[in-house]
This record gives C-alpha cells, structure tokens and sequence, in this order.
C-alpha cells in the first residue's frame, strides 16, 4: 500500500493533544461544585455504565485516526515495467508455384527451393543462434502465391505460431493452380501492411507498439505470368503506402523486373543459388532493417481511502448514539 499525500500523517500527532486538552477540561470541570467529603462514596462499586465510559473517547480517537490515514490517500499499485517497441511491420510474400521444387544444394543433399525458404525463412524470424538474431520485436505476417495470391498468417508478434503454419505451405500441384503472380502477390502483401495499425488497434494496443517502418520480402524464382497487376504497377502501389519492398531471386532469370521493383520502393535486389547465399541475403536485410526498443515504467492505482472514511463515520455514529442512549452523561 502507498499513500498520496503521506504529509497529512503529521495530523496524527494533534490526536495525543486534543485528548490531554479534553482530559484537562474535564477534570476542570468536574472539581466545580464541593463537597464536605466523598470518603462515604468510596465503596460504592462501579456501575455497569460507568466501566463501558472508556468506550466514548476511544472511538472518537479511532475515527481521528481513520480520517488522518483517509487523508493520506491510501493506494494499492502495482509496479510495471513494459516494452514498448518501435518494430517493423515485415510481410514475407514467399512463391510456392511448382517450379520452386527445383533442386538446391544443402549441407551435401538436394533440397528443394521452397524447403530452403521456409529454413531461412525461420532462422531469420526465430534466430539460429548466430548472425541471425531473430525477430522478435517486430510483426511479421506470410503470403504465399502460385496462380493466385493467398494470405498465410496475418501480421502478428506470435511467431512460433507463424512457423507452423509455413510448414503447411506446400508446392503447387495442380495445373489450375499453377502460375506466378507476383504482382497480385505484391499487391495483397501491401493491402495487409497498409491496415496493420487498424488490426493493431482492434487487438488492443496496450503497450503502444509503433511500427517503424513497413517492408515486403519477396522470394520468388519465376518470370510474372499471371494476375490482374504487373509487378511494377502494385510496386507503385506499394510506394505510394510507404512500403519498401526487397525482392529475391532464388535461381531464376527475371532479374530485371525484380530490380525495379525494389528500386522503385526504395528497397534492394538480392539473388541467392544456394542456402548460404540465401542465409547471406537475409543477414543484410536484417542489418538493414532493426528495430528500436524501450522499457516503459508506469503504476496500476487503485484508489483505497474510502473504507477508512466508511469505518471513521461509523465510529462516529457509534459515539452518538452510545452517547444519547447506553452511555448517556447527565451532568
């Protein structure tokens, strides 16, 4: 328990001073009126009445008491300490069409490109205890797109749960299905950041997490062959939301159309043939992007004066009608 105002305990110290003050004056006037003698009254044993008087005084000095300590205004608080990070909001937009089940070399086998996304993809978010730290403090949320562009997992903090379900992003196996849209897929990662701080606020943003900044990380192998928008016209789009987008070409040709793509958000191109040039490309953007972070202190009050002035009124109103009834003084 903490007080507000603990200065108004210096009240407690007048309490000891008005009961000598009432002490006096009652001695005072209870040696008025003289007798010859009151010996003959010596043996008169107390009455009933008389042994419950010390209640009076005691009950006035109780809600004294109480009232200082309301004064006070005592407060229950709980001290705590958040983080509030000023995070990047980062759409992964990962190409899952059937030519991503080409082969790469990793650790001495063949994998294919997608498995080699999703272990990158991972170490980036969750960190391989080396040059890639993680991402903790920042939203990250997953598209995939073949012929179509699907959103995986919205952006959000809860990353372990985002690794799952890029598990269950598997290659295109239906020819209906199959195709590059990597404008649609651009387009669709950059609706998804553009409303992230309305999601934030639906959610309930408690700490204040501010977001930096707002990229895309694309990945893709493919030439754009399908969709409703060319990458460069959902780039511009992108742009003009203040997205900034870096693309990477995994063991593809359409270097060209990636670049400007990048280069019209602001972003940067990268090209990766195997896992470690891929682990290499993910370490620059993490350099490149980093979060901020700060430890905010505040208290939890909850207000706690009122039962001491609950518990002074009735003292009080005890002392009144102990004094009109039981213990009523007839002078």
């Amino acid at each position: 328990m903490m007080f507000q105002n603990p200065l108004a305990f210096l009240f407690l110290f007048g309490i000891p001073l008005a009961v000598l003050m009432r002490h006096r004056k009652t001695k005072r006037d209870q040696s008025g009126i003289p007798f010859p003698s009151v010996a003959i009254a010596a043996g008169i044993p107390r009455s009933f009445r008389q042994r419950l008087s010390f209640i009076k005084p005691l009950l006035l000095i109780f809600a004294m008491v109480l009232l200082v300590i309301a004064l006070a205004r005592p407060r229950y608080g709980m001290e705590e300490v958040k983080t509030v990070n000023k995070g990047i909001a980062i759409e992964m937009v990962v190409d899952h069409s059937g030519s991503m089940g080409a082969g790469i070399r990793y650790e001495g086998k063949n994998i294919t490109r997608l498995d080699a996304v999703k272990l990158v993809f991972t170490n980036f978010v969750m960190g391989n205890g080396k040059e890639l730290e993680g991402r903790s403090n920042d939203l990250v949320g997953l598209v995939s797109f073949a012929r179509y562009a699907d959103t995986v997992y919205p952006l959000s903090l809860s990353h372990t749960t985002i690794t799952g379900f890029l598990k269950n992003v598997s290659l295109v196996t239906n020819k209906n299905e199959d195709g590059t849209a990597i404008g649609d897929a651009i387009a669709l990662g950059s609706a998804r950041l553009k409303t992230v701080e309305t999601e934030l606020e639906k959610q309930g943003n408690d700490v204040g997490y501010i977001i930096k900044s707002k990229i895309i990380i694309l990945l893709t192998d493919g030439q754009n062959n399908w969709g409703k928008l060319t990458p460069l016209e959902a780039a511009e789009l992108a742009r003009d939301w203040g997205i900034k987008i870096y693309t990477i070409g995994i063991g593809g040709e359409d270097i060209n159309t990636l670049a400007q793509v990048s280069n019209i958000t602001g972003g940067k191109h990268f090209t990766a043939d195997n896992v470690s040039g891929l682990t290499k490309v993910y370490e620059e953007i993490d350099s490149l992007e980093k979060s901020e972070i700060e430890s905010v202190k505040y208290m939890d009050y909850k207000e706690a004066f009122l039962p001491f002035v609950i518990a002074a009124l009735f003292s009080i109103s005890l002392y009144i009608i102990l004094s009109a009834t039981l213990l009523r003084r007839i002078p």
